[in-house]
C-alpha cells in the first residue's frame, strides 16, 4: 500500500508543471507575471535575426490591406455591380458598390508601391551590408506589393505580423528568415523606427493612420532618427489630414510641417530619401 502511494507520488511529481524546466513550461512563460519577459524576447529575437543578416537600416512601407492589384479590385467591383443589379433599391448593395467604386480608383496604388520597392531594393546591398531594406507589416494589400517589389529585385525583406482577432497571415513575399510574428504593437513598433531611413505611408486606414502618427510624434519631440515621412498620394493625404488647419490652429509649430513631404510617383519617393540621406540614386 505505501509502495502504491510512494509510486503515485512520483507520476504525480513528474506530471507536475513545476517540474519543467521553466524555458519549456509555456503555461508559466504565457502567464502575467512575465509580461517583461516575453516582451524582452519580442525584441530580442528579430534584433538577432536582423544582426545575423547585416541588415543595418530599412525603409518601412505602411498602407490599407484592402488596396489590391487592379485585375482583383475589378472582379470585386464587377460582383458589387451584379449584386445591386439583382437588387437595385437595397442601400446595403449600393453601399457596397461605392465602396468598391473607391477601392478599384485607388489599386494602381498597389503596382506603385510594388515599384517603390524595386527602386529601393537596388540600393539595398552595400559591400556586404543591408541598407534600405523594405519593411513591412508582411499583410496583404500595399504590404505585400512593398514585399513584392523587393522580392522581385531579389533582396531581402522584412514582413513584422501581429496577433489579430482576425488572424493576419503573411503574404509569400516576405523573407522567410525574417518574417516575425509579434504579439505586443510596442515591441512590433519599436522593430519598424529603430533602423528606419524613411517612412513611405500609402492610403490606408486606422491601422495605417496609427503607425504614421507614432513615427510624426517621435520626430516632433526628437525621440528617433531624423528620416523622411513621406505620405504617397498627395490627393488622398490632404483630404485625410489637414496639418495646415492644425497648424493655424496653433496646435503644432509651423516648422513641424516639414516633417511631412508628399509624393504621387515611385521615383519621386525615392528621389526624396536619397536626397534626404545624400545617397546616390541608382538608374532603374
Amino acid at each position: 500500500m505505501v509502495d502504491n502511494k510512494i509510486g503515485d507520488n512520483l507520476s504525480m511529481i513528474l506530471k507536475s508543471p513545476t517540474y519543467k524546466m521553466a524555458e519549456l513550461d509555456t503555461d508559466f512563460l504565457q502567464s502575467e507575471e512575465l509580461r517583461a519577459v516575453r516582451m524582452e524576447l519580442e525584441y530580442l529575437k528579430p534584433e538577432l535575426a536582423f544582426q545575423r543578416m547585416n541588415i543595418r537600416s530599412t525603409v518601412i512601407v505602411f498602407g490599407g490591406t484592402q488596396i489590391v492589384e487592379t485585375h482583383i479590385a475589378q472582379e470585386r467591383l464587377d460582383k458589387a455591380k451584379s449584386a445591386l443589379a439583382a437588387a437595385p433599391t437595397d442601400p446595403q448593395r449600393m453601399r457596397d458598390l461605392a465602396r468598391a467604386e473607391r477601392v478599384f480608383a485607388k489599386s494602381h496604388y498597389y503596382e506603385e508601391a510594388r515599384q517603390f520597392a524595386k527602386i529601393c531594393s537596388t540600393n539595398c546591398h552595400v559591400d556586404g551590408q543591408c541598407d534600405y531594406v523594405i519593411v513591412t507589416g508582411g499583410g496583404p494589400g500595399v504590404m505585400e506589393a512593398a514585399n513584392r517589389g523587393a522580392f522581385e529585385a531579389e533582396a531581402p525583406t522584412i514582413g513584422l505580423n501581429i496577433t489579430l482577432p482576425d488572424e493576419q497571415h503573411p503574404n509569400p513575399y516576405v523573407t522567410p528568415e525574417l518574417c516575425f510574428l509579434f504579439h505586443y504593437f510596442a515591441m512590433r513598433k519599436m522593430h519598424f523606427l529603430v533602423r528606419a531611413k524613411a517612412l513611405v505611408v500609402f492610403p490606408g486606414g486606422y491601422g495605417t493612420l496609427d503607425e504614421l502618427f507614432d513615427a510624426l510624434t517621435l520626430r516632433q519631440t526628437q525621440r528617433m532618427q531624423e528620416i523622411p515621412i513621406i505620405l504617397y498620394g498627395s490627393d488622398y493625404w490632404k483630404q485625410v489630414v489637414n496639418f495646415q488647419f492644425l497648424a493655424d490652429e496653433g496646435v503644432i509649430r509651423d516648422d513641424h510641417l516639414d516633417l511631412v513631404s508628399f509624393a504621387d510617383s515611385p521615383a519621386q519617393a525615392w528621389d526624396i530619401i536619397a536626397h534626404y540621406h545624400g545617397h546616390p540614386v541608382k538608374d532603374i
